[in-house]
């Protein structure tokens, strides 16, 4: 079903609902006005009745029957019936009419008077009290009037139903295209945007309406997508001018080497460069797959039960090699008693080379400058931060550094693939932790990484 005639349906479904409950209000209101009109009439009548009758006796003629001419008019069906009762022990003196039940004759002893609807015919009974005794007034009679303004009503609100209903279909309609056309617009929009017109965004996100929001929201996407398919691209041009270089090397010094015969000194210098070069390469391609193997279910991995203090000595002692004269300073001052709260489940050599990366970075940027490392640790998580006084990152590449092969437009000088933070950020998000780096030029840079404790995986 569309959408328009989905909405459509809906407001016809509901406004028929508050209609019928509208109508049948007026009907049942209406009817109760005229009932209770009717028998104040058939009250009226009674009494005036019973006086004309039980004081006939006192009245000359004439204005016996100018009473009932002028006050007794006869409606339809009108009957009038007199019972001679005895008021004070509630019996009557004649039998009682036996197509009214009991209860219509107790309730007018008791509250002396009482009404009745039994089919088409409405009863009032009235007691009355007079000289020659005691007496129930039952009249009745048909609201053939009444009947008729009710059903009039009925078949005025049947057909105003039936039309609101069609007026509203048509209404429904044609509103619903109307505030379903935007959304037609920003669906031919998105349909017109290609791979090769990324640039293209949404006119429709002008605005603080939902569609607004909504247009937005697409053109966000297509923020996303634009930088995705550019980094891709990026990615696909980085990698190839890093592997080309030291293949184009290597087959350039295995060719001269090829060319004429040389001396062993020659040869191991041509040795030496090729091998310098596969080494490059091999390291690339290391990097390459450690990449593409974190983009698989992290399932495989295995879990141990780490120490992350411990993990950072170990970091520290293999950097002190790889880097002997780096200034990194460890700050275990506030690790808490209990081991389990610095203690996390994940892989051991996975973590240690997100953690190598990051913390040889910090080293390499700040040209070996102090960088403080500290361990602090909650009930749920264990944070590591990283502070260095290096080069830092322009704030408007912030958004690109998780991504492989990107490197600042600043440390384009500096030896180095783009390899180090995306892989340390997708083993961290592999073990269900977040980094955040915050960075300013030449100012230095901070990292900050939190992990799920072990306390918290036994909750």
């Amino acid at each position: 079903m569309r959408l328009r005639t989905k909405i459509t349906s809906v407001f016809i479904v509901l406004t028929s609902l508050f209609l019928s409950g509208v109508f049948i209000l007026i009907y049942y209101f209406s009817k109760e006005y005229t009932e209770n009109e009717f028998y104040l009439r058939l009250s009226q009548r009674a009494t005036i009745a019973a006086q004309a009758y039980l004081d006939e006796d006192e009245l000359n003629d004439d204005i016996y029957n100018d009473i009932r001419i002028r006050h007794l008019q006869t409606l339809p069906n009108e009957e009038e019936v007199i019972y001679p009762v005895d008021a004070e022990n509630q019996k009557p003196l004649t039998e009682f009419d036996k197509t009214l039940p009991e209860s219509f004759f107790k309730k007018v002893f008791s509250n002396q008077y009482t009404e009745l609807k039994q089919g088409d015919y409405y009863y009032t009974g009235l007691l009355y009290h007079d000289n020659e005794g005691d007496f129930i007034v039952v009249l009745s009679a048909t609201d053939l009037y009444g009947f008729g303004k009710l059903d009039n009503l009925r078949n005025i609100l049947i057909i105003a139903f039936f039309v609101s209903i069609v007026f509203i279909y048509v209404l429904g309609r044609y509103y619903a295209k109307q505030a379903l056309s935007p959304i037609s617009k920003i669906t031919e929009e998105v349909n017109s945007i290609r791979a090769e017109n990324l640039s293209l965004r949404l006119k429709t996100a002008t605005g603080k309406d939902e569609l607004a929001e909504l247009s937005r929201t697409f053109n966000n996407m297509l923020d996303r997508l634009q930088i995705s398919f550019d980094l891709q691209s990026n990615f696909i041009n980085n990698a190839s001018h890093e592997l080309r270089n030291p293949l184009t090397a290597i087959l350039g010094q295995t060719e001269v080497a090829l060319i004429k015969a040389r001396s062993p000194e020659e040869y191991h210098a041509i040795l030496k460069s090729i091998d310098l070069e596969a080494s490059r390469l091999d390291f690339l391609v290391n990097g390459l797959l450690k990449l593409a193997k974190t983009d698989f279910d992290s399932k495989g991995f295995v879990i141990d039960a780490i120490r992350v203090d411990e993990l950072i000595l170990n970091i520290k002692q293999s950097l002190d090699v790889a880097i002997p004269n780096n200034k990194i300073k460890l700050d275990f001052e506030e690790l808490p008693e209990n081991e389990d709260a610095i203690t996390i489940l994940g892989s051991e050599s996975l973590l240690h080379v997100a953690l190598s990366n990051i913390i040889e970075n910090a080293c390499k940027f700040s040209d070996n400058k102090v960088v403080n490392l500290k361990i602090l640790s909650d009930s749920d998580y264990i944070l590591v931060t990283i502070n260095d006084e290096g080069v830092g990152i322009p704030e408007d590449e912030l958004k690109n550094i998780y991504e492989p092969f990107f490197r600042a437009s600043n440390v384009r000088g500096i030896e180095g693939f783009g390899f180090g933070l995306p892989l340390a950020y997708r083993i961290i998000k592999m073990h269900s932790g977040e980094i955040r780096v915050l960075s300013q030029v030449n100012k230095g840079t901070i990292v900050k990484i939190k992990l799920l404790n072990k306390n918290t995986y036994h909750s």
